[in-house]
């Protein structure tokens, strides 16, 4: 048995890990399961606030073949991935490039994000938007993945109206050489997305997406929801047209969303599958075998980790899904691009770790613990 003395515990005794054995290879047969990835910083980088990224890629690309390994399709470049946060364009632009090399190469699903980040100042017109994005889709589909036309910034301070979402995103549409997924992203993600689809009232909003979704028939493969607000994804859900995929980007309520109900489910793409891709991986096996118990089972203790790892500020939660990266061993530092591991308080990821074993995601204790004391001691707290 594996202690450690934690802030506020005491004396704390990890689970012993509990082996998934059983779970068939290959992707789920019932869902689209995507993980958002992190990326991997170089610790020897010069990732201070506001420097260009720099990236470890063998690293970053070796937790994608993971993800893949696991059966799961890799959501790249997405704010998973620190875009916005640290991930400049010239980043951005690369890992698109190597991940579809990567996933070519395994026959991985993946789908990256085109946005506008690599846009500056706030005068900008709907002209300067749409050719962002257009070549940022180019190297998305030169790259072999999926494009996820991302929420944007520079859209949201430009746009006079819905119809100015309607015609960029429209003209995206047209032109993409393959289904897109539409990506809607609330504002506890990223406050300079308030008002996103020409409107504060989010059922205005709503209305916005499906017009879009419905006027162009066949060219929109689905669209993420990261509202965190269960009931809307369901209400919108229910309106889609038919063939148009809901992926669930609600990281406090996705075992009920993904499970679905009479009238519909949600498919996956969620920021919280990459700390617990093996046991996503295993409970949506269980769903398509019906045993729903078990699906229910393997994800319930997942939900208090996740709903600390996303709580307010939510933006910051990828500080911890780096430092669980770190804790399970899938890379060798708690760095990140930007000097982003000061995300969060210690007294928080603290309680990421106590969570994270009780939700069984720690799979290797002492290599855990180990590294926490490193953690805490560095923290000026002995454990």
């Amino acid at each position: 048995m594996t202690h450690l003395d934690l802030p506020g515990t005491g004396r704390y005794r990890l689970r012993d890990p509990q082996p998934l054995d059983g779970v068939p290879p290959g992707p789920a047969a019932s869902r689209v399961a995507f993980a958002a990835a992190h990326v991997v910083a170089d610790p020897l980088g010069g990732n201070a606030p506001g420097a260009p990224a720099a990236v470890d890629w063998e690293a970053t690309l070796a937790f994608r073949h993971r993800l893949w390994s696991l059966g799961l399709g890799v959501a790249d470049a997405m704010d998973t991935a620190q875009r916005g946060m640290g991930l400049d364009w010239a980043a951005t632009r690369e890992l698109i490039r190597r991940s579809g090399a990567a996933a070519r190469s395994v026959g991985g699903r993946l789908a990256c994000g085109a946005g506008t980040d690599q846009l500056s100042g706030s005068d900008l017109s709907l002209k300067a938007v749409l050719a962002a994005y257009e070549e940022q889709l180019a190297v998305v589909e030169e790259a072999g993945a999926q494009p996820i036309l991302m929420a944007s910034r520079a859209l949201a301070a430009s746009a006079r109206g819905p119809e100015d979402y309607l015609e960029v995103y429209g003209r995206l549409v047209e032109q993409a050489e393959r289904p897109v997924i539409l990506h809607w992203l609330g504002e506890m993600f990223d406050p300079a997305l308030s008002g996103y689809w020409g409107a504060g009232d989010l059922d205005a909003a709503a209305a916005t997406v499906l017009e879009l979704i419905r006027s162009h028939p066949g060219r929109i493969d689905g669209i993420k929801v990261s509202l965190l607000d269960a009931d809307r994804e369901v209400a919108l859900r229910r309106e889609l047209p038919p063939g148009v995929r809901m992926y669930t980007g609600d990281d406090f309520h996705y075992p009920d969303l993904v499970k679905g109900d009479e009238l519909g489910f949600s498919h996956a793409l969620l920021g919280v599958f990459d700390p617990i891709a093996q046991v996503a991986a295993a409970a949506l096996h269980a769903l398509d075998a019906g045993d729903v118990a078990r699906y229910d089972a393997l994800f319930a203790p997942t939900v208090p980790l996740a709903r600390h790892l996303f709580a307010t500020p939510t933006f910051h939660y990828k500080t911890g899904i780096v430092f669980l990266a770190w804790l399970c061993g899938h890379q060798e530092h708690f760095t990140m691009v930007a000097g982003a591991q000061s995300g969060r308080s210690v007294s928080h990821l603290v309680e990421l770790f106590r969570l994270a074993d009780a939700a069984g995601v720690l799979g290797d204790p002492e290599l855990a613990a180990g590294r926490m004391r490193e953690f805490l001691a560095l923290a000026g707290v002995r454990a």
